[in-house]
């Protein structure tokens, strides 16, 4: 039987921050539904993947004298690190530099100019650069970014906008009549009488202030801006526009994107937009959640108050952090984190509760029946209530999942869990155990407990993935299909427990908060030390213009690179300056390879009266700039765009 696709999306992460919690929670979350879909028989496809262009990456990438390829590489490998440490079953991963895509997106850009729906124009307005978004001064607040709280630049250039108010009235009738299209209710209410109802302006789709990016195939000196390039990722990856994939009309239009709050306005208004205007499909849900808050509010590097997933995972495994994130945080609101909290759940809900109805279910079969699980034999009414919870809770998890409400998912397996305990304080085996003619009774409610969890490994699977493995090992559990949960009897007797050690050893919440506590403490100091300005030396006397204008600064190419025998501190270049070879000796060699120079762009002071230094002949100085303690050391790059010889002035 041919299985119905289920398409689910995360957001593609911009690879410029560090990912934290918060962004985690989105993935993990997807990483549930995708699971349990799998589980319910679907043919799933879970998309993530990076967003890679943009301004901000650009000028990070020149400060770091890498180029912005390089800086992304290094940042999207750690970002998929990650994802494994947190078990995210991803089926396919995009980046926006991938060859495929771009051509997609400039094909894309190319039909939407064709058919009217972008034109050019000039713009002029304030710019976000961590946000990639303009705003106008109404929009500010404070004078700042509404979105983010950043400061904005003023930006005037020659750009391509989409006439996003053309399809306005089109949109708003699509979302009227589809009232499940945006989640939750209250987001829906927001995009609608926020943004479309006041009315849209027409949005910017291009750049011409940078060259990282995508270029315009009809117009090479613009690069397609941050929104069409991004969004359209969700087509692009399942093969619209390109022979990468042949997977769209399978799975589009996707089943869910799951996003958070910050950039529903992108996902509802800007998304649906470029796909009525490109005649496709809308996808079936958009889901907006909330925020994870830490000391009141959103987590921000710029407010200290991150919190690493790959700290909380070292110290309690990736379970409990996924347990944490999918349980405690109403899906669809804010939610909070707070380590205290976090580590007494999982002293309650997964020692207490589940591990310790492994705990006790396998040890007294190991002693009563020497760790083999017996047959039921002699049933009682108080079993009726355990089977028929057990029965309805794969049907309770079913529909929660299909509404997006995971912590209801995992109230109602924990509901059996929590069923599953008071029936054997209820049955009570430790004292049937001690009449040989209670010994069906016994080995029934044995029986029942061991089938009971057979179904809790199978629904929390989704959820914890390597709890469910821990389980399935320890009761010798064989792996279960959707089907198999409708019955109640898919334990084999006569099979042999392996009880192991306790799936989740209490822990001691005061230590261990101190614990955290320091490493917080260290990685606030690591953090201040690398982001603090350095104690600047007093500025020089003034000096005017015509002073200034006897410096011949010049962009130079260095051709070759090595170290001067004898010289630590040097290192001696071989530069391209307009044609003319020039050899410079720069006291660099603390903070650079020969190699980490050659084919870089640099700025020469190109009329400081030659000298000899070891012996070598220095014509100029190559500009860096360091430190007070020259701990750190950047020399001035310059993209390969101008020619050599340029003045830089």
């Amino acid at each position: 039987m041919t299985k119905k696709p289920y398409y689910i999306t995360t957001p593609i992460y911009y690879p410029s921050a560090k990912l934290h919690i918060g962004n985690t929670y989105t993935t993990v979350a997807a990483d549930a539904l995708a699971r349990f879909k799998r589980l319910r028989g679907y043919d799933v496809m879970l998309l993530t993947g990076t967003d890679e262009h943009g301004q901000k990456i650009q000028r990070i990438a020149e400060e770091k004298g890498v180029t912005p390829k390089e800086y992304v590489d290094e940042i999207v490998a750690g970002i998929k690190d990650l994802w494994k440490l947190m078990d995210i079953s991803y089926d396919r991963f995009i980046r926006t530099t991938d060859d495929y895509h771009e051509k997609a997106v400039q094909d894309i850009f190319t039909k939407l100019y064709e058919q009217g729906d972008i034109y050019k124009s000039s713009y002029e307005g304030w710019y976000c650069t961590p946000c990639e978004s303009f705003w106008t001064e109404t929009q500010l607040v404070d004078g700042k970014c509404p979105d983010c709280g950043r400061p904005v630049e003023k930006a005037k250039e020659e750009a391509y906008f989409f006439k996003m108010s053309k399809y306005a009235p089109k949109l708003i009738e699509y979302i009227e009549s589809h009232p499940d299209f945006i989640q939750p209710e209250s987001r829906k209410n927001e995009m609608l009488n926020n943004f479309l109802r006041p009315g849209l302006q027409d949005l910017c789709v291009s750049r011409t202030t940078f060259n990282w990016g995508i270029p315009v195939k009809f117009d090479p000196k613009h690069v397609v801006y941050v929104w069409i390039d991004a969004l359209t990722n969700y087509i692009t990856a399942m093969g619209y526009g390109n022979d990468k994939y042949n997977d769209y009309n399978k799975y589009w239009p996707c089943d869910v994107h799951l996003i958070g709050k910050d950039i529903l306005r992108f996902h509802t208004i800007y998304w649906p937009i470029m796909l009525m205007a490109l005649g496709e499909p809308l996808p079936k849900h958009v889901f907006g959640h909330g925020w994870l808050l830490v000391d009141g509010g959103k987590m921000s590097k710029s407010k200290g108050n991150v919190v690493d997933p790959v700290v909380l995972v070292n110290n309690f495994g990736v379970d409990p952090v996924r347990y944490y994130l999918l349980r405690e945080i109403p899906f669809g609101s804010d939610g909070l984190f707070n380590n205290e909290i976090f580590i007494k759940k999982i002293n309650s809900d997964l020692a207490n509760d589940l591990g310790n109805l492994v705990s006790r279910t396998a040890a007294m079969i190991g002693k009563y029946f020497d760790g083999v699980i017996p047959a039921p034999t002699d049933k009682e009414e108080i079993d009726d209530e355990l089977i028929k919870l057990a029965l309805d809770t794969p049907n309770q998890v079913d529909k929660a999942m299909d509404a997006f409400k995971i912590p209801e998912a995992l109230d109602s397996i924990w509901n059996l869990i929590g069923r599953s305990n008071k029936y054997i304080d209820e049955t009570t085996p430790w004292i049937l155990a001690k009449s040989e003619d209670k010994k069906g009774r016994l080995g029934t409610v044995l029986y029942n407990l061991v089938e009971s969890l057979r179904i809790i490994s199978s629904l929390v699977a989704s959820f914890l993935p390597t709890t469910s493995s821990k389980i399935n090992e320890q009761l010798n559990i064989e792996l279960t299909t959707w089907d198999s949960l409708s019955a109640f009897d898919g334990t084999r007797a006569g099979t042999m427990v392996k009880k192991g050690d306790a799936i989740f050893p209490r822990i001691d919440v005061d230590a261990k908060l101190a614990e955290l506590d320091a490493i917080r403490e260290q990685q606030m100091k690591e953090s201040s030390a690398g982001d603090a300005k350095a104690e600047i030396k007093p500025i020089k006397p003034e000096i005017t213009i015509d002073d200034f204008d006897k410096l011949d600064l010049r962009v130079v190419k260095v051709k070759e690179c090595e170290p001067i025998k004898g010289a630590k501190k040097l290192l001696k270049l071989k530069v391209d300056l307009g044609g003319e070879e020039r050899q410079v000796v720069s006291g660099i060699a603390q903070w650079y390879k020969p190699e980490d120079l050659v084919g870089k762009y640099v700025v020469l002071l190109a009329n400081l009266k030659p000298v000899k230094l070891r012996g070598e002949l220095s014509q100029g100085m190559i500009l860096a700039a360091a430190s007070e303690d020259e701990s750190k050391l950047f020399a001035v790059t310059i993209p390969g765009d101008l020619p050599t010889g340029s003045t830089v002035s």
